[in-house]
């Protein structure tokens, strides 16, 4: 635990680390351990706010907000970015502008260490354009381990992981004529993912990022930057951390991305919906 609670520590950083929250613009400590009575509190390290693994890591949240409420579970994140661009995502997403804080400089995410991304240095191009080339080749699986892999999952289904659109639901991507949540189980069934049914989901946060690109990412020179989750007790014990390796690695389990918390809930809690 004395390690846990150490000045560079993960909990150690966050606890002194303040970021400009998104509800009220405050500048405040990511975590502040006297501040409730969480149980368990999950931080969520996002990449630009603009990114696929921002977005879709927030539908989860979003989708499983029934769970971590009942179990007492405080989360925190924390993107690349400005105000500017919280506000867009979480009108957007739906994730609570006061549990959302920007870094407009990824400091935190170097400072706890989370992999920068391809950094190859390209002769005659500034930073941004850098950042730009890099990000195309981990799009291609260069530096980027599992994002191909990743991609075509979207399209293919998978029966491990949970169904994403409810029947009676209509997905608008700003692309394609609206789609009912029946098509997919015409198409594919019910009670799992079907085909193309993430990759619908990827379409609409694509169209919806490419349509406010300026909000969403006001400085390009990070694009590269992944990021990380950190899941801690009350007593600020470190009890899970991933460290993305590439885009569209945010979680250890991409067909069920918050499936780390299971074993800190009850059977009752993992029923939440």
């Amino acid at each position: 635990m004395a390690n846990d609670m150490a000045a560079d520590s993960p909990y150690g950083l966050l606890c002194q680390t303040q970021r400009q929250r998104v509800s009220d613009g405050a500048i405040a400590p990511v975590l502040d351990p006297g501040g409730d009575r969480a149980r368990l509190r999950l931080v969520v390290i996002l990449p630009q706010l603009g990114d696929f693994d921002s977005l879709e890591y927030a539908w989860w949240l979003h989708r499983d907000r029934g769970t971590l409420a009942a179990a007492n579970i405080q989360v925190r994140a924390v993107g690349i970015g400005d105000r500017a661009a919280g506000e867009i995502f979480c009108d957007y997403t739906g994730f609570p502008k006061d549990a959302l804080f920007m870094d407009p400089t990824a400091a935190l995410h170097q400072d706890l260490g989370l992999y920068g991304g391809l950094a190859i240095a390209w002769p005659l191009l500034n930073p941004t354009q850098r950042a730009w080339v890099n990000l195309m080749l981990m799009c291609a699986g260069l530096g980027s381990p599992g994002t191909l892999a990743e991609v075509f999952r979207g399209y293919r289904g998978d029966r491990q992981a949970p169904q994403l659109f409810a029947d009676d639901e209509t997905i608008e991507t700003g692309l394609l004529p609206p789609l009912s949540g029946n098509f997919f189980a015409l198409a594919g069934g019910r009670g799992f993912q079907r085909p193309f049914e993430l990759a619908t989901l990827r379409l609409r946060n694509m169209v919806q990022v490419l349509g406010h690109w300026s909000r969403y990412v006001p400085d390009g020179a990070y694009l590269t930057q992944r990021g990380g989750t950190f899941l801690f007790n009350g007593a600020g014990e470190l009890l899970y951390c991933h460290r993305d390796r590439g885009i569209l690695g945010f979680a250890a389990q991409m067909a069920n991305p918050l499936a780390f918390l299971a074993p800190h809930l009850t059977p009752h809690q993992l029923k939440t919906p």
